[in-house]
C-alpha cells in the first residue's frame, strides 16, 4: 500500500466515532491528563482545519486543530495526530500535518502550535518556541513546544498563555 493509495477529507461529525477509537489506540487513557488535551477541553476543534486519511473507506488517521490564543496571538493547536498502527510509517502523518498547515495558512491562521517530538515535526516546519515563555495548563516540557509561523509571527517573541480562543 501507498500514500497513493489513501483518500484524505476534512472531518466531519460522521468521523468522530473512529477518531475517538484510533486516538484511545494511539494514546490511551492517559491522553486525558495531558496540558494539551486541557486546552482542548476550552472549546470544540476547528473542523474545517482537521483532516481524516481513509483507506478503501475505513479511518485510519486524524489530525486536528483547535483555535487557541498563545497570549495576543490568535493561532491554531495541532493534534492530536494519530495513525492506526496497522498504518504506520508510510508518511500519512506527515502528509496530514502538510494538509492542516496549508488550510491553517489559507484561512490566516499566523502560527500553529504543539506539543511534540522535535525530530519528527523539525521536517515539516516547526520549531522550538522560547523555553518558559507560553503556558498550558498542566505541567509540558516546554523544549517539546513548538511552533510553524505561517505569517509575520516571530516564534521567540510569543508569549503569555495558550488557551482556546472561545475561553473568556
Amino acid at each position: 500500500m501507498s500514500i497513493h493509495d489513501l483518500v484524505f477529507l476534512t472531518e466531519d461529525a460522521s468521523h468522530d466515532a473512529a477518531i475517538n477509537h484510533i486516538n484511545e489506540e494511539a494514546f490511551g487513557p492517559g491522553r486525558f491528563v495531558r496540558s494539551s488535551e486541557r486546552v482542548r477541553e476550552q472549546g470544540p476543534h476547528d473542523r474545517r482545519l482537521s483532516f481524516v486519511a481513509a483507506d478503501r473507506g475505513e479511518v485510519i488517521a486524524s489530525v486536528r486543530m483547535t483555535p487557541i490564543l498563545a497570549g495576543t496571538v490568535a493561532g491554531h493547536l495541532l493534534g492530536p495526530l494519530a495513525v492506526r498502527p496497522s498504518h504506520k510509517n508510510l508518511g500519512i502523518g506527515r502528509e496530514l500535518v502538510r494538509i492542516a498547515l496549508a488550510a491553517a495558512k489559507k484561512s490566516g491562521s499566523p502560527v500553529v502550535l504543539l506539543v511534540g517530538d522535535p525530530p519528527y515535526y523539525a521536517p515539516l516546519g516547526f520549531k522550538p518556541t522560547k523555553p518558559g515563555a507560553l503556558t498550558m495548563p498542566g505541567p509540558f516540557d516546554p523544549h517539546r513546544l513548538l511552533v510553524a509561523c505561517l505569517g509575520d509571527v516571530d516564534a521567540m517573541a510569543l508569549e503569555g498563555e495558550i488557551r482556546h480562543r472561545d475561553l473568556v
